[in-house]
């Protein structure tokens, strides 16, 4: 029987891009175009991972469905608005991001992405940093439920031939650790996005990264396992 392969898998928003600014805006755009009071910034950033309809539920848990479904619309468009806007251009990646990903690759690691981004969001972000070809599965919340639960990283491992023991989720939110720890999978935490460290370890964390740099002796260590 073949060995499984080694597999990484990513979130995008707060772990390879920063898009918070883009995030927070289009948010607050969005309530203001159905009328609602300016939101909280730090309950956006609590929310960021889920899917998009899912997380407008979770902010606005006492509107009904159809101002859900309007709100999660008017985010969508307002988000690509800004993303296509030239003043303010591609969300950065994160430092050392390119850099991991191409030192994993070289390294024999199969790597995807796991988003609550669209399968038109995470081809922008592909596109805008040069990194097409270098993950052999992606997943959004296009194809699946919302994280945390496991289907996105279940369809990963399948599509790249991995198992449980050979895969390691890498992200910035709860969620992300969660969805990992449900399909039995390491989960790594990063501190530079959406949920605090506390959070992230209450989710399932078995390492939480400082820089992204941090992610290739850990995933060394899967490799021998």
């Amino acid at each position: 029987m073949d060995k499984p392969n080694k597999l990484i898998v990513f979130d995008c928003d707060g772990t390879l891009v920063d898009s918070q600014h883009n995030i927070i805006t289009a948010m607050q755009r969005a309530y203001q175009q159905v009328g609602l009071p300016e939101e909280d910034d730090s309950r956006i950033r609590s929310i960021v991972g889920l899917s998009v309809l899912e997380a407008v539920q979770a902010l606005r848990p006492e509107d009904d469905a159809g101002v859900h479904q309007k709100i999660a619309g008017h985010f969508k468009n307002e988000f690509l608005r800004l993303r296509t806007q030239q003043s303010v251009g591609p969300d950065p990646l994160y430092p050392h991001t390119k850099e991991v990903i191409d030192h994993l690759n070289g390294a024999g690691f199969l790597l995807g992405v796991a988003t609550g981004n669209s399968d038109r969001g995470l081809a922008r972000v592909i596109a805008e940093h040069d990194l097409d070809g270098l993950f052999v599965t992606l997943q959004t919340a296009d194809g699946h439920p919302s994280k945390p639960h496991p289907s996105m990283i279940v369809q990963a491992m399948a599509d790249a031939g991995a198992a449980p023991e050979t895969t390691l989720m890498v992200g910035d939110t709860s969620y992300d650790m969660m969805m990992a720890r449900s399909a039995n999978c390491a989960a790594v935490g990063v501190n530079w996005g959406y949920h605090s460290d506390q959070d992230l370890l209450a989710g399932g964390a078995q390492h939480i990264l400082t820089k992204f740099l941090d992610l290739i002796p850990i995933a060394e260590t899967l490799d021998k396992e």
